[in-house]
């Protein structure tokens, strides 16, 4: 009985020691990241990785605001950017599955204004060539950006607040075709918005409410809009840009959109306007890895999803990053290489301008998400941050 003081005095002081002495250890994705905020290259990012259903990892890390000091939380919201343009893409494969539209079809067939659209054959000082093109541009076309439509958009700089999505495509067909359509890939925002404009018309309603009311509200993506709302804008990660010396971060401004960001009189753009969460995005991209299908309601057959997410520009030199072929709004991994090594070919999916990135891998049943707010990467596709997160997320894969 006299050992118990000395021996209850022993455990105390083992217990007051052990904790100081274990380390605490980082989750892998976290790992990953941490140089790139510690190096002021990074505010902060929301990762998620998936496999078979399973949810591997889901973290929120680094801050969401830089002045405030407002931590990155799971639901903070991101300006996703084209990553808009696959979702385009699903609202047009859906109409062609009710039979409402065929994207081997002329794109003048639903809209009148490109009737007749010229080729720019040769432009000098004194005067421009317009030709016949060889054929006129189709849907599928635009969905592979192969179209040849002028690259700059009115919507790409102050005319957002003030052209409907009608207007400005109507700019489009008056502008002359940049080359013979299918004959190169030019990545074409103006082709994506024209997308967004054939859904208003062959299917009645307003281009947003089309995805909101078939896309968005079956899956619960609750946070996905092109118009923040005011309560959901203290969840609204910054967007940064690296400062003049290089040593620091400073606030960048979102390129295609003004502020407030909740105003419905902004242009809802086809090709790169909506906010999202990785939650929201992992609904869709669940629903695409589970052929289509999602809780028993179905949004895409397996046969159209195969078709567009196989490569359909062939030979053509696509996508960002080597390696890579288009689909029908995808982006797809032809060959494996440098930052898509780790995934397989056949992987699909798209990045936005501020480096945010959505992969699909339907061999390895994976889905990877990675949202950041970074202006000024030298290419987003293949930035060092996506290339980290990855190499992470495959340690996590069975």
């Amino acid at each position: 009985m006299k050992l118990l003081p000395s021996l209850l005095c022993l455990l105390l002081s083992l217990s007051l020691v052990a904790p100081a002495e274990t380390p605490v250890k980082s989750a892998p994705i976290q790992a990953a990241l941490q140089p790139f905020m510690d190096q002021s290259q990074l505010s902060g990012a929301v990762t998620l990785v998936a496999q078979e259903g399973k949810i591997l990892s889901f973290e929120a890390t680094g801050l969401q605001d830089l002045e405030s000091r407002t931590p990155m939380a799971k639901d903070s919201l991101f300006w996703i950017a084209s990553m808009t343009k696959p979702i385009t893409a699903m609202a047009v494969m859906m109409l062609q599955e009710e039979g409402k539209l065929n994207i081997e079809d002329p794109v003048a067939k639903y809209l009148p204004e490109f009737k007749g659209q010229m080729l720019l054959k040769e432009k000098t000082e004194s005067q421009s060539v317009l030709v016949k093109p060889v054929r006129p541009i189709t849907i599928k076309d635009l969905l592979t950006h192969t179209s040849g439509l002028v690259g700059n958009s009115p919507l790409d700089k102050d005319a957002i607040d003030v052209l409907s999505l009608k207007e400005a495509v109507i700019t489009y067909a008056l502008s002359p075709l940049q080359f013979e359509p299918g004959s190169k890939w030019s990545y074409c925002n103006p082709g994506i918005n024209t997308l967004g404009r054939v859904i208003e018309v062959v299917s009645g309603d307003e281009y947003a409410k089309f995805l909101d009311k078939r896309l968005f509200k079956p899956l619960g993506m609750k946070s996905t809009t092109f118009w923040p709302k005011e309560k959901d804008m203290a969840k609204l990660a910054t967007s940064y840009k690296p400062t003049a010396d290089g040593k620091g971060l400073e606030v960048a401004t979102i390129k295609y959109l003004t502020p407030p960001f909740s105003n419905h009189k902004r242009t809802p753009l086809a090709a790169g306007g909506l906010f999202s969460t990785a939650e929201d995005l992992y609904q869709l991209y669940s629903m695409l890895l589970n052929g289509g299908e999602s809780n028993g309601k179905r949004y895409l057959s397996d046969a159209t999803l195969k078709l567009m997410t196989q490569n359909h520009t062939g030979d053509l030199k696509a996508g960002f990053t080597d390696g890579m072929g288009m689909g029908l709004g995808f982006q797809v991994v032809v060959k494996p290489m440098d930052v898509t090594a780790m995934l397989s070919p056949g992987t699909y999916g798209h990045g936005g301008a501020h480096g945010t990135q959505g992969w699909i891998d339907p061999v390895k049943k994976t889905v990877h998400i990675l949202l950041i707010q970074r202006a000024g990467l030298a290419n987003g596709d293949a930035s060092p941050m996506r290339k980290a997160f990855q190499e992470a997320a495959t340690g996590l894969l069975k």
